[in-house]
């Protein structure tokens, strides 16, 4: 059965104009979710990514409003909540929509973790703008007493940036693929996963990675899961070489 990743951003999570509540998003998913089932009700496993940018820019929005209230939370957890807010409302559109068409499949969200490299020259030149705009003089106050980049942002005011790394390994991919197997919608590598230097180091890392790469990314490890399975397959079916003469059978045929 073939495989489909499908990729949500922008208008299918949140419409221009809308006001960026909950069930704005869940209503827009549930149009989604329609197009979706189709997809998966002509037969193919699918798995759901999105991406995340209003949505984390709004969690690091709260962050400042609420810092004298509660201690905010770093990107990479901002990430991480983002992935659980999207995959539920996914979650949810995708299997009313599934019931309704008489399709019983199971959907779960897979936070997961995306492994980048610490030596990426995104690290030295941030260029991912995030949060609020600031004006000039807020910047450079916010600037000196963070340490944050701050760029100035489509003319609409200054903004903090941070670095934008490719994504080299999906960590949870093996649990992805079995779930996928088993004929479940995965929801995965939300917002383009969170950054880590592998899954042995916990680290925070202060980036952002662009949620098609590491769309790309899976793409590109079941292709090359399925190209390793192909040729174990052709090996497997190939005619066994006949086995070479000893020197013994040699001189047995030369004296008959």
């Amino acid at each position: 059965m073939k495989k489909v990743v499908i990729a949500l951003g922008g208008n299918a999570l949140q419409a221009r104009g809308e006001a960026a509540t909950s069930e704005n998003q869940l209503k827009n998913v549930m149009v989604t979710a329609e197009h979706i089932a189709k997809i998966i009700g002509e037969g193919y496993k699918v798995i759901v990514s999105h991406g995340n940018g209003p949505q984390v820019g709004r969690i690091l929005l709260q962050n400042e409003a609420g810092k004298s209230v509660t201690p905010p939370m770093p990107m990479d957890v901002c990430g991480a909540m983002t992935q659980g807010m999207i995959g539920y409302h996914i979650q949810q559109g995708l299997s009313q929509v599934l019931r309704e068409n008489g399709i019983d499949k199971p959907v779960c969200t897979l936070v997961t973790q995306v492994e980048v490299d610490s030596a990426d020259p995104a690290f030295q030149n941030p260029t991912k703008p995030v949060g609020a705009f600031y004006t000039e003089e807020e910047a450079m106050q916010i600037q000196a007493e963070k340490g944050y980049a701050m760029k100035k942002d489509a003319n609409r005011g200054y903004r903090r940036v941070v670095p934008s790394p490719k994504p080299q390994k999906i960590i949870e991919i093996d649990t992805i693929k079995p779930l996928v197997d088993g004929d479940t919608v995965v929801v995965a590598a939300g917002g383009g996963g969170i950054p880590v230097y592998n899954e042995y180091i916990t680290d925070v890392i202060i980036a952002v990675i662009v949620y098609m790469a590491a769309f790309s990314l899976i793409i590109k490890m079941w292709i090359a899961e399925r190209q390793k399975k192909r040729a174990k397959k052709a090996e497997q079916a190939a005619p066994a070489a006949p086995a070479a003469e000893t020197p013994a059978e040699k001189r047995e045929e030369v004296q008959k």
